[in-house]
């Protein structure tokens, strides 16, 4: 979904990334037009937005550096956004308003609103349906993630159940939680509801949901609906890095949390990784980039659906990542190319769109294998499976943040009412994190429980074990409860 917001609760683009530098010799292949690199196989295929690369044609050094996202200046971020978090340190409410008022344009009475205390919004019905369909799959699908306690008995005592050493792992939702939800160039109520409902299924105590306000002060009416439905007990009306710092650090008005979640651009994810290594003490969801989509395509796929598809991730902003994989013979990359640029036209976010292609690209595969190990190598957020033989593909997906498989599941479907989670990894972070979920608002507690006989079991292990390693009270706190038991034995 969208990473949009920033300190104002707009985008900052970043500077549009080619990998390679082409000297241009012309040749016609399969009915297009190549270009290619002098001195190399490497090939550009000239489209209207898109460059296009032949993997069998690259080395591994090429191919590194198309996987590589543009690359974002943090040291330069955290100048701005350090001075910001201090800021709201020590002035708290009065320093988010004064952002609020520089950033926002909006002067604030009140920075936070119980939600209790705040009217049911009025939506027109079939919206408010919408919203409730989607809360109802979003729920359904966290709810199934609840994980059953089980209770392992290690050193078993013969075949009485019970009486060697007891280990279980319980689970305890997070008291209090942050959740932010964009609100630049487009309002996301949608976000609202993929960060509250697992909350508000965990069992968090506080939920505050951060989000810019409108020019009049408010917070959109579709947001408070879902904040509402969802259990969200505060909204924080502030955006960009003053609400994080806000939420991070707690103001008269605004509780403090213990977890921050939610997408945002630059300046939020700055603020948010500054955070968990200060003294306020946070832990964050993940690190976050650009919004992004990678297509894999065959000949059996709709040009139409192909170019919708990129489309939808593009129109988020002109950063955001864009790439297509054709697999095999007998794609007609023309036809895609002018449906992107007739649905492109017709956006009213096409130009966002179009400059976020003049970044992207289109690669071609020669098979399945070849697709797939680029697809595993670039780790894409979204990652669209428009095949004939789709189902037979997820197997062999090592990185990704959401997939959709086949020609009906377009990835808005995901974004917002499929059930699963829109809020995912970017830049590549799919290789290392997942999306968010119901465990992304819990901790889980180990236990262990011994008996006299799991001790006499399993302790002379643990006093070797100490040894080893020097530690002595650790042995003499294993060796001291023996010792007792072997006198009353005895007795």
């Amino acid at each position: 979904m969208s990473l949009a917001g920033s300190l104002a609760g707009c985008r900052t683009p970043c500077r549009p990334y080619s990998p390679f530098k082409h000297s241009s010799l012309i040749c016609r292949v399969n009915g297009l037009n190549i270009r290619s690199s002098s001195g190399t196989r490497s090939e550009l295929f000239t489209s209207t937005r898109m460059k296009t690369y032949r993997l069998a044609d690259l080395h591994s050094t090429q191919i590194d550096h198309l996987k590589a996202r543009p690359r974002i200046d943090f040291s330069s971020m955290f100048g701005v956004v350090g001075p910001i978090i201090e800021d709201v340190r020590k002035r708290g409410d009065v320093a988010v308003i004064d952002y609020t008022t520089k950033f926002d344009g909006v002067n604030l009475d009140k920075v936070v609103e119980c939600v209790a205390d705040l009217p049911d919004p009025k939506l027109d019905s079939a919206v408010q349906a919408a919203f409730d369909v989607a809360y109802d799959n979003i729920r359904a699908f966290h709810a199934a993630q609840r994980n059953p306690e089980r209770v392992v008995e290690n050193m078993k005592v013969g075949s009485v159940l019970g009486r060697g050493v007891m280990c279980k792992r319980v689970a305890r939702s997070i008291d209090s939680v942050g959740l932010y939800v964009p609100g630049g160039t487009a309002v996301l109520p949608s976000t609202a509801l993929m960060l509250a409902v697992p909350a508000q299924l965990a069992g968090c105590r506080i939920i505050i949901l951060a989000s810019p306000p409108r020019p009049d002060g408010s917070i959109c009416k579709e947001v408070l609906y879902c904040a509402k439905k969802a259990g969200v007990t505060h909204i924080l009306k502030a955006g960009g890095a003053q609400a994080i710092s806000a939420m991070a650090w707690g103001t008269t008005s605004c509780p403090k949390v213990e977890k921050i979640l939610g997408p945002g651009n630059q300046y939020v994810t700055a603020a948010k990784m500054i955070l968990q290594n200060s003294e306020a003490m946070i832990s964050i969801d993940m690190p976050a980039g650009p919004s992004e989509v990678l297509v894999i395509a065959d000949k059996h796929a709709n040009p139409v659906y192909i170019a919708a598809d990129l489309l939808s991730q593009a129109e988020h902003g002109p950063d955001s990542q864009v790439v297509l994989v054709l697999v095999g013979e007998g794609v007609n990359l023309d036809e895609i190319e002018m449906e992107l640029e007739k649905q492109c036209k017709s956006l009213p976010r096409g130009q966002f769109a179009a400059k976020a292609l003049t970044h992207s690209f289109t690669v071609l595969a020669r098979n399945k294998a070849e697709a797939i190990s680029f697809s595993n190598l670039y780790a894409p957020e979204h990652l669209i499976i428009n095949v004939e033989d789709a189902d037979q593909w997820v197997d062999y997906i090592e990185n990704a943040g959401s997939v959709f498989l086949g020609r009906w599941s377009p990835e808005s479907i995901g974004d917002y009412a499929s059930g699963t989670n829109h809020v995912l990894p970017t830049y590549g972070y799919a290789r290392m994190y997942g999306g968010v979920s119901l465990d992304s608002f819990m901790k889980y507690i180990t236990v262990q429980s011994l008996t006299e006989e799991g001790l006499k079991s399993l302790g002379p292990h643990v006093v070797k074990m100490a040894e080893v390693e020097g530690l002595e009270a650790h042995k003499r706190a294993v060796t001291l409860r023996l010792q007792d038991i072997e006198t009353r034995s005895s007795v």
